[in-house]
Protein backbone atom coordinates (compact mmCIF):
# COMPACT_ATOMS: atom_id res chain seq x y z
CA UNK A 1 0.00 0.00 0.00
CA UNK A 2 1.51 3.62 -1.13
CA UNK A 3 2.21 5.91 1.58
CA UNK A 4 -0.38 8.19 0.95
CA UNK A 5 -3.17 5.42 1.85
CA UNK A 6 -1.42 4.03 4.75
CA UNK A 7 -1.61 7.18 6.56
CA UNK A 8 -5.17 7.44 6.68
CA UNK A 9 -5.40 3.86 7.80
CA UNK A 10 -3.24 4.57 10.61
CA UNK A 11 -5.04 7.36 11.84
CA UNK A 12 -8.02 5.24 11.67
CA UNK A 13 -6.82 2.58 13.66
CA UNK A 14 -5.49 4.84 16.78
CA UNK A 15 -9.10 5.97 16.75
CA UNK A 16 -10.14 2.54 16.93
CA UNK A 17 -8.17 0.79 19.49
CA UNK A 18 -6.52 3.87 21.04
CA UNK A 19 -2.90 3.46 20.01
CA UNK A 20 -0.95 2.04 16.92
CA UNK A 21 2.33 -0.23 17.45
CA UNK A 22 5.08 -0.52 15.04
CA UNK A 23 4.77 -4.26 15.51
CA UNK A 24 0.75 -4.35 14.62
CA UNK A 25 1.17 -1.89 11.61
CA UNK A 26 4.10 -4.09 10.28
CA UNK A 27 1.55 -7.35 10.25
CA UNK A 28 -1.47 -5.24 8.64
CA UNK A 29 0.48 -3.54 6.03
CA UNK A 30 3.15 -5.59 5.00
CA UNK A 31 5.93 -3.75 4.99
CA UNK A 32 9.12 -2.93 6.56
CA UNK A 33 9.72 -1.68 10.52
CA UNK A 34 11.73 1.17 9.04
CA UNK A 35 8.57 2.67 6.78
CA UNK A 36 6.07 2.41 10.02
CA UNK A 37 8.52 4.34 11.86
CA UNK A 38 8.84 7.00 9.35
CA UNK A 39 4.96 7.37 8.60
CA UNK A 40 4.38 7.18 12.38
CA UNK A 41 7.29 10.27 12.53
CA UNK A 42 5.73 12.50 9.43
CA UNK A 43 2.12 11.65 11.12
CA UNK A 44 3.61 13.07 14.34
CA UNK A 45 5.25 15.87 12.72
CA UNK A 46 1.98 16.73 11.02
CA UNK A 47 0.18 16.87 14.32
CA UNK A 48 -1.92 13.87 14.02
CA UNK A 49 -0.17 11.40 16.06
CA UNK A 50 1.98 11.41 19.01
CA UNK A 51 4.92 9.10 19.57
CA UNK A 52 5.24 6.76 22.44
CA UNK A 53 7.40 3.90 23.05
CA UNK A 54 6.68 1.30 20.24
CA UNK A 55 4.10 3.06 18.55
CA UNK A 56 1.93 6.44 18.49
CA UNK A 57 -1.15 7.47 19.88
CA UNK A 58 -3.66 10.34 19.61
CA UNK A 59 -2.43 13.77 20.43
CA UNK A 60 -2.75 14.53 24.07
CA UNK A 61 -5.23 17.49 24.46
CA UNK A 62 -7.09 19.37 27.29
CA UNK A 63 -9.88 17.82 25.55
CA UNK A 64 -11.58 14.15 26.17
CA UNK A 65 -12.30 11.68 22.59
CA UNK A 66 -15.21 11.76 21.54
CA UNK A 67 -17.86 9.58 23.14
CA UNK A 68 -18.89 7.12 20.39
CA UNK A 69 -15.19 6.67 19.82
CA UNK A 70 -14.33 6.07 23.44
CA UNK A 71 -17.14 3.20 23.40
CA UNK A 72 -15.42 0.98 20.87
CA UNK A 73 -11.74 1.48 22.18
CA UNK A 74 -10.61 -1.21 23.28
CA UNK A 75 -13.62 -3.20 23.75
CA UNK A 76 -12.03 -6.51 24.32
CA UNK A 77 -10.32 -5.34 26.92
CA UNK A 78 -13.41 -3.25 28.47
CA UNK A 79 -15.36 -6.34 28.65
CA UNK A 80 -13.15 -8.58 30.25
CA UNK A 81 -12.28 -6.00 32.74
CA UNK A 82 -16.35 -5.51 33.58
CA UNK A 83 -16.55 -9.19 34.01
CA UNK A 84 -13.51 -9.54 36.59
CA UNK A 85 -14.71 -6.45 38.43
CA UNK A 86 -18.47 -7.42 37.83
CA UNK A 87 -17.04 -10.88 40.43
CA UNK A 88 -16.19 -8.97 42.80
CA UNK A 89 -19.26 -7.46 43.80
CA UNK A 90 -21.80 -9.45 45.53
CA UNK A 91 -25.24 -9.41 45.64
CA UNK A 92 -27.35 -7.47 48.23
CA UNK A 93 -25.34 -4.39 48.41
CA UNK A 94 -25.23 -0.91 47.53
CA UNK A 95 -23.29 0.38 44.93
CA UNK A 96 -21.82 3.42 42.64
CA UNK A 97 -21.08 3.29 39.12
CA UNK A 98 -19.78 6.71 37.50
CA UNK A 99 -19.42 8.41 34.08
CA UNK A 100 -17.50 6.32 31.79
CA UNK A 101 -17.99 3.46 28.86
CA UNK A 102 -15.98 0.77 31.21
CA UNK A 103 -18.40 1.74 33.61
CA UNK A 104 -21.40 1.40 31.30
CA UNK A 105 -19.90 -2.36 30.57
CA UNK A 106 -19.36 -3.09 33.92
CA UNK A 107 -23.41 -2.37 34.37
CA UNK A 108 -24.13 -4.65 31.25
CA UNK A 109 -22.45 -7.68 33.16
CA UNK A 110 -24.15 -6.97 36.72
CA UNK A 111 -27.34 -7.61 34.82
CA UNK A 112 -27.47 -10.98 36.84
CA UNK A 113 -27.15 -9.80 40.22
CA UNK A 114 -29.81 -9.27 42.92
CA UNK A 115 -31.02 -6.83 45.47
CA UNK A 116 -28.56 -4.29 44.18
CA UNK A 117 -28.42 -0.88 44.92
CA UNK A 118 -27.17 1.04 42.23
CA UNK A 119 -26.91 4.74 42.84
CA UNK A 120 -25.61 6.69 39.34
CA UNK A 121 -24.22 10.00 38.03
CA UNK A 122 -24.27 8.50 34.32
CA UNK A 123 -28.08 7.95 32.81
CA UNK A 124 -26.70 4.89 30.19
CA UNK A 125 -26.36 3.12 32.88
CA UNK A 126 -29.36 3.82 34.41
CA UNK A 127 -30.85 2.76 31.51
CA UNK A 128 -28.64 -0.54 30.93
CA UNK A 129 -29.88 -1.59 34.63
CA UNK A 130 -33.74 -0.62 34.50
CA UNK A 131 -33.66 -3.65 33.00
CA UNK A 132 -33.51 -5.73 35.93
CA UNK A 133 -36.45 -5.34 38.31
CA UNK A 134 -34.10 -6.81 40.58
CA UNK A 135 -31.94 -3.82 40.72
CA UNK A 136 -32.86 -0.77 42.19
CA UNK A 137 -31.65 2.02 40.60
CA UNK A 138 -31.00 5.69 41.78
CA UNK A 139 -29.78 8.99 39.32
CA UNK A 140 -28.08 11.31 41.11
CA UNK A 141 -29.59 14.24 38.73
CA UNK A 142 -27.44 17.39 38.14
CA UNK A 143 -26.26 18.84 35.12
CA UNK A 144 -26.75 16.74 31.92
CA UNK A 145 -23.66 16.52 29.49
CA UNK A 146 -25.81 15.83 26.00
CA UNK A 147 -23.26 14.28 24.82
CA UNK A 148 -22.01 11.10 26.99
CA UNK A 149 -25.21 11.19 29.63
CA UNK A 150 -23.12 12.17 32.36
CA UNK A 151 -24.97 14.57 35.16
CA UNK A 152 -22.28 16.99 36.53
CA UNK A 153 -22.11 19.35 39.53
CA UNK A 154 -23.39 20.35 42.77
CA UNK A 155 -26.57 18.05 42.78
CA UNK A 156 -24.81 15.50 42.11
CA UNK A 157 -22.48 16.04 44.82
CA UNK A 158 -24.91 16.48 46.99
CA UNK A 159 -26.77 13.19 46.00
CA UNK A 160 -23.58 11.46 46.63
CA UNK A 161 -23.17 13.33 50.11
CA UNK A 162 -26.63 11.42 51.61
CA UNK A 163 -24.91 7.78 50.65
CA UNK A 164 -22.64 5.64 52.23
CA UNK A 165 -21.78 2.75 49.39
CA UNK A 166 -20.54 -0.86 50.07
CA UNK A 167 -18.87 -0.38 46.48
CA UNK A 168 -18.06 2.03 44.00
CA UNK A 169 -16.83 1.28 40.22
CA UNK A 170 -14.96 4.72 38.91
CA UNK A 171 -13.12 5.46 35.46
CA UNK A 172 -11.13 7.81 34.59
CA UNK A 173 -9.17 9.05 31.12
CA UNK A 174 -5.14 8.63 32.31
CA UNK A 175 -2.89 7.56 34.74
CA UNK A 176 0.64 8.24 34.47
CA UNK A 177 3.27 6.74 35.53
CA UNK A 178 3.75 7.98 39.04
CA UNK A 179 0.49 5.95 39.75
CA UNK A 180 -1.46 9.54 39.42
CA UNK A 181 -5.11 9.11 38.10
CA UNK A 182 -6.57 11.94 36.30
CA UNK A 183 -9.24 13.10 34.05
CA UNK A 184 -10.58 16.41 31.58
CA UNK A 185 -13.00 17.75 33.33
CA UNK A 186 -12.63 19.29 36.79
CA UNK A 187 -16.40 18.90 37.53
CA UNK A 188 -16.28 15.13 36.68
CA UNK A 189 -13.21 14.89 38.70
CA UNK A 190 -15.47 16.81 41.99
CA UNK A 191 -17.73 14.01 41.57
CA UNK A 192 -15.54 10.87 41.49
CA UNK A 193 -13.64 12.45 44.66
CA UNK A 194 -17.41 12.60 46.45
CA UNK A 195 -17.57 8.78 45.21
CA UNK A 196 -13.71 7.86 46.88
CA UNK A 197 -15.13 9.91 50.42
CA UNK A 198 -18.62 8.06 50.51
CA UNK A 199 -17.23 4.16 49.58
CA UNK A 200 -16.42 2.04 51.68
CA UNK A 201 -14.56 -0.29 48.80
CA UNK A 202 -13.51 1.55 45.55
CA UNK A 203 -12.41 -0.61 42.47
CA UNK A 204 -10.78 1.54 39.40
CA UNK A 205 -11.43 -0.50 36.60
CA UNK A 206 -9.16 1.00 33.50
CA UNK A 207 -7.73 -0.56 30.38
CA UNK A 208 -3.83 -0.30 29.78
CA UNK A 209 -4.04 2.56 27.37
CA UNK A 210 -5.05 4.90 30.07
CA UNK A 211 -1.04 5.03 30.32
CA UNK A 212 -0.77 6.50 26.60
CA UNK A 213 -2.91 9.17 27.59
CA UNK A 214 -2.37 12.90 29.43
CA UNK A 215 -5.33 14.35 31.57
CA UNK A 216 -5.08 17.90 32.97
CA UNK A 217 -7.18 16.94 36.29
CA UNK A 218 -6.14 14.97 39.37
CA UNK A 219 -8.71 12.62 40.86
CA UNK A 220 -5.96 10.81 43.25
CA UNK A 221 -3.75 8.18 42.75
CA UNK A 222 -4.05 4.53 42.30
CA UNK A 223 -3.43 4.20 46.04
CA UNK A 224 -6.53 6.26 46.58
CA UNK A 225 -8.12 2.81 45.38
CA UNK A 226 -8.79 -0.53 46.84
CA UNK A 227 -8.70 -2.25 43.61
CA UNK A 228 -7.40 -2.03 40.41
CA UNK A 229 -8.50 -3.78 37.30
CA UNK A 230 -6.64 -3.53 34.23
CA UNK A 231 -5.52 -5.40 31.11
CA UNK A 232 -1.82 -5.69 31.20
CA UNK A 233 1.29 -5.48 33.93
CA UNK A 234 1.47 -1.90 35.18
CA UNK A 235 4.75 0.35 35.11
CA UNK A 236 7.21 0.11 37.69
CA UNK A 237 6.20 3.20 39.56
CA UNK A 238 2.39 2.37 39.97
CA UNK A 239 3.12 -1.00 40.66
CA UNK A 240 5.07 0.20 43.68
CA UNK A 241 2.64 2.49 44.97
CA UNK A 242 0.19 -0.14 44.54
CA UNK A 243 2.81 -2.85 46.75
CA UNK A 244 3.20 0.15 49.25
CA UNK A 245 -0.81 1.60 49.81
CA UNK A 246 -2.31 -2.22 49.81
CA UNK A 247 -4.02 -1.60 46.30
CA UNK A 248 -4.78 -4.87 44.99
CA UNK A 249 -4.42 -4.90 41.25
CA UNK A 250 -5.73 -7.57 39.27
CA UNK A 251 -4.96 -7.38 35.51
CA UNK A 252 -7.13 -9.77 33.04
CA UNK A 253 -5.83 -11.23 30.02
Amino acid sequence: MVQTLRKPEIINIARREGKVTVEGLVDHFGVTPQTIRRDLSELADAGELERVHGGAILPSTTANIGYSERRDLNLAAKVDIARECAKHIPNDCSLFLNIGTTTEAVAAELMNHLGLLVVTNNVNIATILSANPDIQVVVTGGNLRRWDGGLIGELARATISQFRFDYAVIGCSAINEAGDVMDYDIQEVGISKAIISHSDKVILASDISKYDRKAPVRIGSLGDVDMFITNAPLPEASRDLCSRQNTRVVTVS
